[in-house]
């Protein structure tokens, strides 16, 4: 995280999330990864975002988990 800031990434408070994708419910569940289940959701304005969700139980530190974080906020592709 040495070269980017929390600060620049695109971030959205836990209840938009919960909100856009059903409070995570299970039909909405893309599928699994080392660091939790990931949803697909709507937001408000229309735009459909997938979530990745930290799970209790994942083997991954948090760390590792903004780790990945950065990394897909710099990637620059129209389906992430």
């Amino acid at each position: 995280m040495s070269h980017v800031k929390l600060q620049e990434l695109l971030k959205f408070d836990f209840e938009m999330l919960a909100t856009a994708t059903n409070n995570f419910h299970l039909s909405n569940k893309l599928g699994q990864g080392g660091f939790g289940p990931v949803y697909k959701g709507k937001l408000q304005d229309g735009r459909e975002i997938a979530v990745k969700r930290l799970s209790r139980a994942s083997g991954q530190g948090l760390e590792e988990f903004m780790n990945e974080v950065v990394v897909l906020c710099k990637l620059q592709h129209r389906n992430l």
